[in-house]
């Protein structure tokens, strides 16, 4: 048998586990979104920037000197 204690203590540690465990999903829910989107929007945009600029600069080089060769060949025949 376990004494009314225990058993208190028992379903005090369940009830504040549970609590806890919402209260704390919430509150990490809440923080690690706002965190989460700053940062990610951080990142993203360093590395949108970043990438994006390289993308753009390759591309479009590949892009001007094909046009290009293309547009000199035409005007060479």
């Amino acid at each position: 048998m376990k004494t009314a204690s225990q058993v208190d203590g028992q379903v005090w540690d369940q009830a504040r586990r549970q609590v806890w465990d919402q209260v704390w999903d919430q509150v990490r829910g809440q923080v690690w979104n706002q965190v989460w989107d700053q940062v990610w929007d951080q990142v993203r945009g360093q590395v949108w920037n970043q990438v994006w600029g390289q993308v753009v600069s390759q591309v479009w080089g590949q892009v001007v000197s094909q046009v290009g060769n293309q547009v000199i060949s035409e005007i060479i025949k």
